[in-house]
C-alpha cells in the first residue's frame, strides 16, 4: 500500500484505488506522482489495470486545502499540471494495457479527466462528472477540453465547463460518455467482470489497439492508416497472433498466455 493509494493484484488485474476518505479521494501533485508510478508498475506486471476510488467517492478534484497558508493570488496554477498531472495524464493515455475506471461518487475535476481516460468506464447510478472549475475561475484541465469536445462535441463540452453542473452518470452514459451504468453497490463487480475478459484476451493486441484509438483523435485519415499499419506488424509477429490463427482453425477457444 502506497501512502493515498491502495494496491491490489490478482489473476492478471491490478486493481489500484485513490484512499483519502477524509477528502474524498482528493488528488495533490505528490498523489499523482505516486498515481503515475503505480500504473507504470501495474502495467508491467499486469494484463488489466482497474482505477477506483474507495468510500464515497471516485476523485473530488484537486486538493483546494493543500498549501493552506498561499494566498490564491500568489498560486501558479499551472505549475502543478506541468510538474504533476500532465505527466500522469500521459502515462495513463500511454499506458501498455487496458485501464477500466470504476466511478462511485464525485469525478470531479482532474478526477473527472482521470475517469473520462478509461478504456472501460462503468458508473454507479449515483454517481456524476463535474467540471466546477468555472466556480472558482480556473479552466478544466487534465486533458479535459480535448476529451470533452471528442466524446460529446463542442456544444455539450461547452455546457459542461461553463456552467460547471453536475453530469448524472446515466446522462453521461446517454451522451456515449461511459460505457455501462449499474447499480452502486455492483461497479467494482462489474469492473472486474470486464477485467477478467481482458485478461484472456491477447493482451499485446489490445495494448495496441488502445493507442490507436488514442492517436485517432490527434491526426488525418492518412497518418491513421500508418499508425494502423506499423501496429499490425507489431500484432502479427507476437505469439498472440499464432495461438489466435491456430485456435481459429482448430475450432477451439483461444488462450492467450
Amino acid at each position: 500500500m502506497t501512502n493515498g493509494l491502495k494496491i491490489d493484484t490478482s489473476d492478471g488485474v491490478t486493481t489500484i484505488a485513490l484512499d483519502d476518505p477524509t477528502t474524498l479521494n482528493a488528488l495533490t501533485p505528490n498523489l499523482a506522482v505516486s498515481l503515475s508510478a503505480a500504473l507504470e508498475n501495474a502495467a508491467k506486471t499486469s494484463r488489466v489495470i482497474i482505477l477506483t476510488g474507495s468510500s464515497r467517492a471516485f476523485c473530488s478534484g484537486a486538493n483546494l486545502h493543500a498549501s493552506p497558508t498561499a494566498k490564491p493570488g500568489d498560486i501558479d496554477a499551472g505549475s502543478s499540471l506541468g510538474l504533476a498531472y500532465n505527466p500522469m495524464m500521459m502515462t495513463i493515455r500511454n499506458l501498455d494495457v487496458p485501464l477500466i475506471t470504476a466511478i462511485n461518487g464525485p469525478a470531479a475535476g482532474i478526477g473527472a479527466s482521470i475517469a473520462m481516460a478509461g478504456d472501460i468506464i462503468v458508473a454507479g447510478k449515483n454517481s456524476y462528472f463535474l467540471e466546477a472549475f468555472c466556480h472558482i475561475g480556473l479552466v478544466p484541465d487534465g486533458g479535459a477540453t480535448w476529451m470533452l469536445v471528442r466524446n460529446v462535441g463542442r456544444v455539450r463540452a461547452a455546457e459542461l465547463a461553463l456552467l460547471g453542473e453536475k453530469l448524472p452518470a446515466q446522462q453521461a452514459f446517454d451522451w456515449g460518455m461511459i460505457t455501462k451504468v449499474v447499480e452502486d453497490d455492483a461497479v467494482m463487480a462489474t469492473a472486474r467482470d470486464y477485467a477478467t475478459r481482458l485478461a484472456k484476451g491477447p493482451t499485446h493486441a489490445l495494448g495496441l489497439m488502445r493507442k490507436l484509438l488514442w492517436q485517432a483523435g490527434d491526426g488525418s485519415f492518412e497518418a491513421q492508416l500508418d499508425e494502423e499499419r506499423d501496429a499490425q506488424a507489431s500484432a502479427g509477429k507476437h505469439p498472440h497472433f499464432t495461438e489466435g490463427v491456430t485456435a481459429f482453425l482448430q475450432k477451439r477457444k483461444a488462450n492467450f498466455e
